[in-house]
Order: structure tokens, then sequence, then C-alpha cells
């Protein structure tokens, strides 16, 4: 899933007094990268959020598709460690894996005309000592670069949404992007789990993840209800991000802050 766990970057200076950080992001070339990446998934998910993972190797979040994945990573080249990282599902690898991952979450079948040109992204995550809007830059930035340069037109995902309060939030936003965001029909999903958002809305104005947030202004349509995850115990909003929608000056800004982080 795309879990919202990326909100940013904390001023590594605050490690490294002395030295200004400088970051490199790439696909990952070697086995230990995707360990070491996996083993940063580990960490954010179940040991600070509490999620049940399968694991198979102690301290290392690894499923199925990792195999299949690409994995993008940032590194803090002064403290020679993988700080941020997304994986990256091309429609030929989730032919022959067998679906995305999120339709393990989703019914997919109104959108199976787009899969040929659809790339699934999923399982972002941040150091928590890096937490204010670099790293995410500059994942995004070369994600836009891996979208364009591979002539891929849909990039889809999972963004999570904590169920810490029973709930009550991730009910509240789904309604209060129902307006402005919602996809069109032909681009629904059906949870396969569905939250009972309609038992849980207070009416209170829903704090939004920053990682929807970043979706949204980005132009991506919220594909349908939300579905519950119970590994993670979140809510999960199923998102399209159509490239052709991500507005020049949205684009400008992440291109613009990757460049002034590297």
């Amino acid at each position: 899933m795309l879990q919202a766990h990326d909100e940013g970057l904390i001023v590594a200076s605050q490690t490294y007094p002395n030295t200004k950080p400088q970051y490199s992001v790439e696909l990952a070339s070697t086995a230990e990268d995707i360990i070491e990446a996996q083993r940063l998934r580990y960490r954010v998910f179940a040991e600070e959020m509490g999620a049940r993972l399968n694991t198979r190797i102690p301290g290392v979040d690894s499923d199925i598709y990792d195999a299949y994945c690409e994995h993008l990573i940032v590194r803090d080249e002064a403290a020679d460690k993988i700080v941020g990282t997304y994986r990256i599902l091309r429609p030929d690898a989730a032919a022959k894996v067998g679906n995305y991952y999120s339709e393990n979450e989703f019914d997919l079948i109104r959108l199976h005309n787009l899969r040929g040109k659809t790339v699934e992204i999923g399982r972002s995550c941040i150091d928590a000592e890096y937490r204010n809007g670099a790293i995410i830059s500059l994942l995004w930035a070369k994600l836009a670069e891996y979208m364009l340069t591979r002539g891929y037109d849909y990039l889809i995902g999972c963004a999570s949404i904590s169920m810490a309060d029973g709930g009550h939030n991730a009910a509240n936003l789904f309604v209060q992007l129902l307006d402005d965001h919602l996809a069109p029909p032909e681009y629904r999903v059906f949870p396969r789990h569905p939250l009972p958002f309609e038992r849980l809305v207070t009416g209170a104005k829903a704090e939004v993840p920053p990682l929807v947030k970043g979706y949204l202004r980005a132009g991506a349509y919220v594909c349908g209800e939300p579905a519950w995850d119970p590994d993670f115990n979140t809510a999960d909003l199923f998102l399209l991000l159509p490239m052709n929608r991500i507005s020049k000056r949205y684009a400008k800004h992440f291109l613009n802050e990757a460049d002034n982080n590297v």
C-alpha cells in the first residue's frame, strides 16, 4: 500500500551540525540496497506503527511483490544510510506476479483497459528523523521522471489513514473529499473490506495526511470508498493520478525541490 508515512525530513544537520546533508535518489541496484530499504520499512511499519507483518527474515519487511518491484531509494550520503523508499510495480511485472498489490484490497475491474499504461507505487516510508518535506520531494521528482521517460500514463496506489482514533478521521476525510476529488464513474474501484464510514462520520474537520494532500494537489482522483486494512490498522484510499492531470506548476515545484536538496 501506498502508506501515508512519509511526511518528509527533519533536518539532518541536527545530527551533523557542521555538514549540509547531501542526498542521492535512484533505483536500487543491489540486493544489499533492497534489504536496507526493507529494514527501513520494518522499522516504520512494524516498530513505529505496530503493523502485523508476515516476515521471513527478522527485522525485514518483504512480501511476494518485492521481487517483481523496482525499489526507489533516497540515501543520506553523509550518514551513508537509506532514509526514504518507494517500491514501483510496472504493468508487465504486475502481470507476472498475478495482480497489483492494491487488488488485494480493491476490485479494479473498471480500470482493466488502463492496465498496460499503469504503474503502482507503494510501501512508501521515510526515516523518522527525516520528516519535513525534502525526502518526499526527491522521491516524487524521481517518480515523475520515471513515468515520463518510460511513457506510462497512470499512477495508482493506496494512501493509508491511521485508524488509531477508531476510524473517525478517515471517515470524515473521505466524506469531505467527495465533492471535489471523487473519480468519474469509469474510474471507480470497490473495496473488498469496506470501512463503514457512514457509522464513523462525526462531521469534524478531517486532518489530511501529507501524502494524500500531495496527491490531491497533483490532480489525483479518489476512486471510491476506503478499505480497511486490518494488518496495518489503517483505512486505505485508492488513488489514481493520470499524468495528464499534473499541473505544470506542481511538477515544477517538485523538480525544483529535488534540485535544491540533492
